[in-house]
């Protein structure tokens, strides 16, 4: 990893390695919703609504699928990727029910237009800088138009390591994060084409250091 000039450079086979190592200890402790306010539930349960068509959602970035249920419940016909091999396994343990697979953000499985809404719930942190473009490309490259697409993230400025949690439960892994602006994260999506639909920033809660960020984006639809 290196910061320069604000530039965030992230090792993607870093990241696979660290949730591998990690990912039982994560899906033990996060098996549900309990990391989320009420603020963020509401930005899924709005985003859900807005949906439309069959309302076929990949959640990218699923991890060990604890937000698949979720989804489902209402009313998404959902399947998952995530780059982690561990966290996969983990998925396709704990959720039999959903599809879930290993893939990169940036090399989705899926065939143009193929879905309703992608939901990346805090699944681009580990992006740097640089590549951030190309993985929004590719999550609108599986998006049908006039779908919708929704990113999580925690915002401010630089990279920091945040694996200390996880060395204490005996893990020495090296897991790291990059903080953007909500207007920032909301440039790039208007770059593209995209035009927001909802967002909110709020301070942190409880035991957070950062403040956290949902944006819900609409892919253009056709022209009549």
């Amino acid at each position: 990893m290196s910061t320069q000039r604000g530039v965030a450079t992230i090792d993607p086979a870093g990241v696979r390695a660290a949730y591998d190592e990690v990912a039982d200890t994560y899906a033990d402790h996060f098996t549900a919703t309990e990391a989320e306010s009420p603020l963020e539930l509401g930005m899924i349960d709005l985003f859900c609504s807005l949906l439309e068509g069959q309302r076929r959602v990949l959640d990218a970035g699923c991890g060990a699928g604890r937000l698949l249920p979720h989804l489902a419940g209402r009313g998404c016909t959902v399947e998952g990727v995530d780059l982690s091999p561990g966290m996969v396994a983990r998925a396709r343990a704990d959720h039999p029910e959903f599809p879930a697979q290993v893939a990169s953000l940036d090399d989705l499985p899926h065939a143009d237009d193929t879905f309703d809404g992608v939901f990346s719930w805090y699944s681009t942190i580990h992006t740097g800088d640089a590549d951030l473009p190309g993985l929004i490309t590719e999550m609108r490259r599986v998006l049908r138009p006039g779908g919708l697409l929704l990113l999580a993230f925690q915002t401010g400025t630089g990279v920091r390591d945040i694996a200390q949690a996880f060395r204490e439960h005996g893990h020495e892994v090296e897991l790291l994060r990059a903080h953007r602006s909500l207007e920032e994260v909301g440039a790039r999506l208007t770059e593209q084409g995209m035009t927001s639909v909802a967002r909110f920033d709020r301070l942190p809660l409880g035991t957070e250091r950062d403040r956290q960020a949902v944006l819900i984006a609409r892919e253009p639809a056709p022209e009549a």
